[in-house]
């Protein structure tokens, strides 16, 4: 292991280990025995079988988690939301896909799921995230999908939507 302080290549200390993500990841905490810094790893398994993405345009991706991250953080930009709020959001996501999915994903069912977890999280990112994921073209789509959210907050009952996801 390399320290990512010092860039030694000696051997480290195992200070905590324990799993997280229900059990699919290991996040170990280490010292450096050349500089005494602590740092963080998270081993995660390598699939075998690669989930793809199936495009719009019908082509397909490998799926990428930290792609997902990326789009879900820009629309997340300059928002208070702290990291592991996304962190969670792309968590919950992947153990939905993965859960639904064995080889192929529709990327609209990505999107889709993730306009939801933005939504019930930070309206303006939500906002961002399906002006570009629903295409807007004009600025009265944006604004025909703001009012669509103020409407909807205005009907919701606290925890009843969550019922209709399914």
């Amino acid at each position: 292991m390399q320290c990512p302080f010092c860039k030694e290549q000696r051997t480290d200390k195992v200070i905590d280990s324990r799993a997280t993500e229900g059990g699919a990841v290991i996040r170990r905490r280490r010292k450096c025995e050349s500089c005494g810094k602590r740092y963080t790893t998270y081993e995660r398994v390598e699939e075998t079988t690669k989930l793809m993405v199936v495009k719009k345009d019908g082509n397909r991706v490998p799926y990428e988690r930290e792609k997902l991250f990326r789009g879900i953080q820009q629309a997340c930009w300059k928002r208070p939301i702290a990291a592991r709020e996304l962190e969670a959001i792309v968590d919950e996501l992947e153990e939905d896909v993965f859960r639904r999915f064995d080889r192929e994903v529709p990327s609209t069912y990505l999107g889709s799921a993730a306009s939801i977890r933005l939504r019930k999280l930070d309206k303006i990112a939500y906002l961002r995230f399906a002006s570009l994921y629903h295409d807007f073209q004009i600025v009265d789509d944006f604004i025909e999908e703001a009012q669509a959210i103020l409407e909807r907050d205005r009907q919701d009952v606290p925890g009843q939507q969550e019922l209709f996801n399914d």
